[in-house]
């Protein structure tokens, strides 16, 4: 395996950098020649993943002392934004892949030796790993409430039953970060680690959706799994502030997660001015490109996507915080589908058209809104939080 990252991130202006911008749009452009395919069957982009291991891409968030990048968030966005426009599919798994090498990185509670064990896979076999923690019951944790998945501890470490949807990836996966409670009064909640091969663990392949269809987000079955004792990697008790979201995974999943949906009405965009300078009516002299109220359509396509830009690369350089990160992703999310929708809205039919990649493009995008926050908790927390400045500045002024 050659890797682009030998020793440590990449600065932009180096000829590194250049090299991984090369190495990034052709991967984007290869991807994207597979995604057609990979939308149909629903199937694992397992070819993908081969060749960002070939390119040590899969390694990019592992820390250096375990033989990875340690890349930042800027170098991280970049190669997701890029991915992502070939494959917003691959692109989501490997946000993933970089959100929990980077939690499990700066884990306070993991065993050395089993943080040291899973990296490790990742440099040498580009393992995966995501978090499972979405229920048929609960829905998303991020909302409140105990998850059903339970962790039962004996002497030979602890016996895992549950189940999980939304599993992002599981078919590519080899480790699972799974969100349980003990059966302890009163219960801990936190992270468990299981490896994907375990006995007990099964896959129901339900996932059917309209988009994001090659993430095969199917439910994962925990039947008496057993792990070791050490696999028990983030517990604590009910109300504790570290079975809360970690504040920095909440901002980069954030920022990650709204550079792939960018990417994908970005894709669009360059679909759809591609098709206007190539139609030519037999009624026109000239290409649709060249009418004014076209052009006038993907002016506003192309204001919506600066704003974009400016957003992400904001929160990138540090200019957005935790708290806002929810109202980033409210306008990066709306402004990508609201590009992809008018692309779509003045291609007609061929848009709509399976042959064309713009119904795969509107169909991927609709699914920003999916993520943890929603947009009604977003509003929400914003709501409550100009309240609450108000009613501090009222404090403090008395």
């Amino acid at each position: 395996m050659s890797s682009l990252f030998p020793a440590a991130d990449v600065a932009a202006s180096t000829p590194t950098a250049r090299s991984l911008d090369d190495i990034l749009d052709a991967l984007g452009a290869e991807f994207a020649e597979r995604a057609e395919q990979y939308d149909r069957t629903g199937e694992f982009p397992r070819e993908n993943f081969r060749r960002l291991h070939e390119y040590g891409l899969l390694s990019l968030a592992t820390p250096q002392r375990y033989g990875g990048a340690g890349a930042s968030l800027p170098t991280l966005a970049r190669v997701i934004g890029k991915i992502s426009k070939g494959d917003p599919s691959t692109g989501l798994i490997l946000t993933m892949q970089y959100l929990f090498n980077d939690l499990t990185a700066r884990s306070t509670s993991w065993p050395e030796g089993l943080r040291a064990r899973v990296f490790e896979s990742v440099v040498r076999d580009g393992a995966l790993i995501n978090g499972l923690r979405v229920e048929p019951a609960l829905g998303t944790p991020a909302r409140g409430g105990l998850p059903d998945t339970i962790a039962r501890r004996e002497p030979g470490g602890w016996r895992i039953d549950g189940r999980k949807i939304y599993s992002t990836g599981v078919h590519g996966l080899t480790w699972l970060s799974v969100w349980a409670r003990t059966d302890e009064t009163p219960p801990r909640i936190g992270g468990w680690l299981v490896p994907r091969d375990a006995p007990g663990v099964s896959v129901v392949e339900n996932w059917d959706h309209l988009g994001m269809r090659a993430t095969g987000s199917h439910e994962v079955v925990f039947d008496n799994v057993l792990v070791p004792l050490e696999y028990g990697t983030s517990i604590w008790p009910e109300g504790h502030h570290g079975a809360r979201l970690d504040p920095t995974f909440a901002l980069w999943n954030t920022v990650l997660v709204s550079t792939v949906y960018d990417a994908v009405a970005r894709a669009a965009r360059d679909w759809f001015v591609a098709w206007l300078d190539g139609r030519r009516p037999s009624n026109l002299d000239s290409a649709l490109s060249s009418l004014p109220h076209l052009q006038r359509v993907v002016g506003e396509i192309d204001t919506l996507l600066f704003a974009n830009r400016l957003l992400l690369d904001a929160a990138i350089a540090g200019q957005v915080s935790p708290n806002e990160a929810g109202s980033l992703k409210y306008l990066v999310s709306g402004n990508a589908i609201a590009a992809v929708q008018k692309a779509v809205e003045w291609a007609g039919n061929p848009g709509l058209i399976r042959a064309n990649p713009l119904q795969r493009h509107l169909r991927d995008v609709l699914c920003s809104r999916i993520h943890t926050p929603q947009n009604d908790s977003i509003l929400l927390a914003a709501g409550k939080a100009a309240f609450a400045a108000r009613a501090g500045g009222a404090s403090n002024g008395a």
